[in-house]
């Protein structure tokens, strides 16, 4: 089964129009596509989870893009997240977040 992928600018206009009818694993990036940090939103909360992650939210992570796949469920996102995180170090994903 294959699932969206999508890339937005990081600003809230974008996000909010991120697809959130199913749990994804977000990445956001720098202007040279190195990832800072990984993350999963469950379905309905995509666009208010990234946010959080925006300059004046309350978990902020500097980058320029961010880039979502959708999973078909919420433990495949973890797992898939958790998979990422231990393959590629993201600089933002320390402290067990």
């Amino acid at each position: 089964m294959n699932m969206a992928k999508k890339s937005a600018n990081y600003n809230k206009s974008s996000i909010g129009k991120l697809p959130d009818d199913k749990p994804v694993i977000y990445r956001i990036q720098t202007t040279g596509g190195k990832t800072n940090y990984v993350g999963v939103a469950e379905r309905g909360r995509v666009p208010d989870r990234i946010k959080e992650h925006l300059p004046d939210g309350k978990d902020p992570v500097p980058g320029v893009k961010v880039k979502i796949e959708q999973m078909p469920s919420i433990d495949a996102a973890r797992e898939k997240e958790a998979n990422i995180i231990s393959r590629t170090g993201p600089k933002y994903n320390e402290k067990g977040k």
